[in-house]
């Protein structure tokens, strides 16, 4: 948790949000091994070679997400614009972006798009298979979407 904070606190990221646990679950073994040869042999070289290693892979991963969501949003801006006819698309998008999963009732609350409009977003955007129906609306219950391929592409793999 420190090497985030000291990251941000340096000016090298904009928000501590660089976990590099993921590589150590993915290197167990040698994790577990170069920190027993810090213990056993006062191994530090080692260690931070593999540790620099870890930051390495974790910040080439993190841009190529990035870069992948960046090329996602493109992508949709044309898309939305082009299915929903409505001058609200890409304020939707952006919206959608923020909040991947959310229910109607807050997209329709909180988007700044005049409530009829909004919801005729989230007809279409279901329809187009761009948002997953997470929870359908019953009674006062809101439904929930999911926007999937983002949720996916932030993970790193077929999560949902």
């Amino acid at each position: 948790m420190c090497i985030p904070l000291f990251m941000h606190q340096a000016g090298l990221i904009h928000r501590p949000m660089f976990y590099i646990s993921a590589y150590f679950e993915a290197n167990r073994d040698e994790y577990y091994d170069r920190l027993l040869a810090v213990s056993r042999d006062n191994d530090w070289s080692g260690w931070c070679a593999f540790f620099l290693k870890a930051v390495q892979q974790q910040a080439e991963q993190n841009l190529e997400r990035a870069n992948a969501v960046l090329a996602l949003y493109g992508k949709m801006k044309t898309q939305i614009a082009e299915v929903s006819h409505s001058q609200f698309s890409i304020h939707a998008l952006d919206w959608i972006f923020e909040t991947p999963i959310f229910n109607s009732s807050g997209f329709t609350r909180t988007s700044g798009i005049p409530k009829a409009t909004a919801t005729r977003i989230l007809r279409v955007l279901k329809e187009e298979n761009v948002l997953e129906v997470w929870s359908e609306g019953r009674g006062s219950k809101p439904a929930v979407y999911a926007y999937v391929d983002l949720l996916n592409m932030a993970e790193g793999y077929q999560a949902f």
